[in-house]
């Protein structure tokens, strides 16, 4: 089974977020230093809270989760876990991770926050969303991703007529605005697909 590595940073919805990595094969253990996460097979940032509090507890193993994924471990950051892929954010203070050049900004739309089921439309073939077109998955969020070379973006969506990037990846790092834990039979067949391209 792999061993993976839920990081902690005082944000919730960890609970639904281990159960459906456990339905996927994974172990899982959740660590609040990121140098000790990591030391796992993979790594996941979760996705609920705000991202200059998760960014300050970030801080002093961002360094080290930062070189972890530039060598190649294996991410997966989720709602917030993937705007703390990025530089910074508009929303709060801190520096984000920098796994990934851009940054977070609000979404512009008259109806905030962005909260239900979109669809995701893929850029191209992508191993995290084998098997998952079409995908519309569940979204709860304020701010998005702004990446600097667009070639990180893998699928989008939309809201109102604000389109920004669904999934990004870097490597073998990916991150995905939306819930895989809160969209069904279709998200956890997403953590599958990470856990198997994370092995």
């Amino acid at each position: 089974m792999m061993d993976v590595a839920i990081l902690d940073y005082g944000c919730g919805n960890l609970h639904s977020l281990a159960k459906g990595l456990r339905a996927g094969g994974a172990t899982v253990r959740v660590e609040t230093d990121a140098a000790a996460a990591v030391g796992a097979r993979a790594v996941v940032l979760p996705g609920v809270g705000a991202f200059g509090a998760a960014a300050a507890r970030l801080h002093d193993g961002a360094a080290a989760l930062r070189g972890a994924l530039a060598g190649g471990l294996p991410c997966l950051g989720i709602c917030l876990g993937m705007q703390l892929l990025f530089e910074s954010s508009a929303e709060g203070p801190g520096d984000g991770v920098a796994a990934l050049g851009g940054t977070v900004r609000r979404l512009d739309a008259p109806r905030l926050p962005h909260m239900g089921w979109n669809d995701v439309v893929a850029e191209g073939d992508d191993p995290l969303l084998a098997g998952l077109s079409p995908l519309v998955a569940y979204f709860a969020h304020t701010y998005a991703a702004a990446p600097a070379d667009e070639r990180d973006v893998v699928a989008w969506t939309r809201h109102g007529d604000d389109r920004f990037p669904a999934v990004v990846r870097r490597g073998a790092t990916w991150g995905v605005q939306f819930h895989p834990e809160k969209s069904g039979a279709l998200g956890l067949r997403l953590l599958r697909n990470f856990l198997e391209a994370a092995s």
